[in-house]
C-alpha cells in the first residue's frame, strides 16, 4: 500500500488525473456487475411455494358460487337471477369485484351446476357483512324457488 501511495505522489498531475479516471471507471464497472450468488439464492427462494402458508397481504378473498337451476325454471327466470346477482356490487360496498359465466367445460363433470359466480372481497369482515346484507338476502329470496343445486367455496388467493 505504501508503494502505491508513494507512486501516486511522485507522478505528474496528468498521470494522477488519468489514474483517478481509471479508478472511477473500474469502481463503476464493479458496482454494475451482476451479483450472481445473491440473485440465484433469491430466485431459488421465490420458486418454493408453501401451500399451507397464510394468505399473502395483497391477496383477496374469492367467494365462488356455483348454481344448478331446476328444470322448471325458464331461461327468463335464470336471466332475472343473473341480472339480480350482477346488481349486488352496486348495492353492497364490501364487494370489490364480480364476474360470472356459464359452464363450457367439455368434460361433463359439472354435476348439474351450470352457472359460476365469483365475488371478491378484501377481508373476511367484508364477506361476513355481505352474507346477511338486505340486498343479498333479497337476492337469495329470488333465487330460492329456482335453485336445484348450489356449491359455495371461499378461498384466499395465493401466488
Amino acid at each position: 500500500m505504501e508503494g502505491i501511495l508513494y507512486e501516486l505522489t511522485q507522478t505528474s498531475p496528468l498521470a494522477m488525473k488519468t489514474n483517478l479516471i481509471y479508478l472511477f471507471l473500474f469502481s463503476l464497472l464493479l458496482s454494475c456487475a451482476p451479483k450472481q450468488e445473491k440473485e440465484a439464492a433469491d430466485s431459488t427462494s421465490q420458486t418454493q411455494i408453501n401451500l399451507n402458508s397464510p394468505a399473502m397481504p395483497d391477496s383477496v378473498l374469492r367467494h365462488v358460487v356455483l348454481f344448478g337451476f331446476k328444470a322448471t325454471s325458464s331461461p327468463q327466470d335464470v336471466e332475472k337471477i343473473v341480472t339480480a346477482f350482477q346488481s349486488l356490487p352496486g348495492k353492497i360496498s364490501e364487494i370489490k369485484g364480480f364476474e360470472w359465466g356459464v359452464n363450457s367445460s367439455p368434460e361433463g363433470l359439472n354435476q348439474g351446476l351450470t352457472h359460476a359466480f365469483t365475488v371478491t372481497f378484501h377481508s373476511d369482515a367484508d364477506r361476513d357483512a355481505y352474507i346477511p346484507h338486505p340486498a343479498h338476502q333479497e337476492f337469495v329470496g329470488l333465487l330460492g324457488p329456482h335453485l336445484d343445486k348450489v356449491t359455495v367455496l371461499d378461498y384466499w388467493t395465493k401466488e
